[in-house]
């Protein structure tokens, strides 16, 4: 008899019983409803095609104003946003899916004009090589911007983004999603107050590893307060360099965050891997310090394959591997991955803006 699939073997996530252990990532679409960056029905019926996954995390999404970096991003800061995104919730259930949001703050990943003028915010006022999407509002033809130099938090600004989260958690729920996962990667607001390259603060939010902590643990704890650490994930880059984010401290400080989360009893650790050609390899070392210390869900994500994916979960790296660019153009590919169906390739000009071309429109396998 053939030794069964790891990755085609049950399991449980967030209290839910899943089938397999294919997650689709979050992936950045730009396609809500403009004024108000409001979640509509094409998103609905994107999200519904994919609902065989074990598990959907969503487009990272703004928890205010304050929070938006990229044009056409979704938001869940307005009774409007809810009301949009309860659509995607419930399409995705009834199609037998389980769906958790992704909250977002940017931080200093954004542009003045997505804020009446004014600069964006991070840790520290630290210059940096980074670029957003930004569309032209009436034609929705967009480009990669430089974004500027941005303006250091004041500590009782910190508090409220705090709050901006635990809201935003909250209206999560009263969409109808399972949970959240918390963006703590690639280069956004968390991910600056961990690494010493984006953090120069010297207050109770910046310095020591403990200090560069304090406001990953304050979110994650407000989060979890309002609706349940088991209804609360988050997600990390531990190898990102790319946005200025090259930290020397950001392994041992990460395998610090991982012990108090292993503690806090979150629903998953999603772990985002460098997925450029020449990124820094995610090493085993690594991978079996951060297992140490966090024996709950791994989700692990980055240019995945069915070979990679078995090999991570064989070896008790990961309980659950997320697919992102092959979920684009291949709306069933939990079932493509176990049947060995040929996947499709997705139209690179049709990931950022637009209609249903490029995003709704791939069809299943016959």
């Amino acid at each position: 008899m053939p030794t069964a699939s790891p990755l085609f073997t049950p399991t449980v996530i967030a209290g839910h019983a899943v089938p397999h252990r294919v997650v689709m990532a979050p992936m950045t679409r730009c396609r809500s409803t403009q004024p108000g960056d409001v979640p509509n029905a094409l998103n609905a019926r994107y999200y519904a095609q994919r609902a065989s996954a074990a598990l959907i995390v969503t487009e990272a999404t703004q928890i205010s104003p304050q929070g938006k970096g990229y044009s056409f991003t979704p938001g869940i800061h307005s009774d409007a946003q809810v009301a949009g995104w309860r659509l995607v919730t419930d399409a995705v259930h009834a199609a037998g899916g389980r769906i958790f949001l992704q909250l977002w703050h940017v931080g200093r990943m954004s542009h003045p004009d997505f804020h009446h003028g004014e600069l964006p915010v991070a840790p520290s006022a630290v210059p940096f090589d980074g670029q957003v999407w930004r569309a032209d509002p009436q034609t929705g033809i967009g480009a990669m911007v430089a974004c500027p130099t941005p303006r250091a938090l004041e500590r009782d600004e910190i508090r409220g983004i705090v709050d901006d989260f635990r809201r935003a958690a909250r209206r999560a729920l009263d969409a109808g999603f399972d949970g959240v996962e918390i963006h703590g990667a690639n280069g956004y607001l968390l991910d600056q107050f961990l690494r010493t390259t984006s953090n120069t603060r010297t207050d109770e939010y910046g310095g020591s590893r403990d200090k560069r902590l304090r406001f990953l643990r304050e979110v994650v704890d407000a989060v979890a307060g309002e609706i349940g650490a088991a209804r609360t994930a988050i997600r990390l880059a531990p190898f990102l360099t790319a946005r200025g984010m090259a930290c020397p401290d950001i392994l041992p400080t990460l395998l610090e965050a991982a012990t108090y989360l292993q503690a806090r009893g979150i629903a998953y650790l999603h772990l985002v891997e460098a997925d450029w050609d020449d990124a820094p390899p995610f090493t085993e070392t690594f991978r079996q310090d951060i297992r140490a210390r966090f024996s709950r869900p791994i989700i692990v994500a980055g240019k995945y394959d069915r070979a990679r994916a078995e090999w991570v979960i064989g070896n008790g790296y990961a309980d659950l591997v997320a697919f992102g660019r092959a979920f684009i153009a291949n709306p069933d590919l939990p079932r493509r991955l176990a049947d060995g169906l040929p996947l499709a390739s997705f139209d690179g000009n049709t990931l950022f803006g637009g209609d249903a071309r490029g995003y709704s429109d791939y069809p299943a396998a016959a």
